[in-house]
């Protein structure tokens, strides 16, 4: 994490990533239980602040267009 905005875009879809998940495992819903997952560790796989944030919101409307 070199910059701020790294951090506070990390810190955020960190915890929309934990939110997904744990209503994927409550709900036993697949989707939103690897979007959560994906979500956590997206931060640690992508450097780039404008991939990473444009990833992240293309994975937080995924569960929203696939209910399965």
């Amino acid at each position: 994490m070199g910059t701020p905005a790294e951090l506070f875009w990390g810190i955020m879809f960190g915890a929309i990533g934990s939110g997904f998940f744990i209503y994927g495992k409550k709900q036993n819903a697949f989707v939103p239980l690897c979007t959560g997952m994906v979500l956590c560790i997206l931060p640690y796989l992508i450097a780039n602040i404008y991939l990473m944030v444009s990833v992240g919101f293309l994975l937080m409307v995924i569960p929203y267009f696939f209910r399965a």
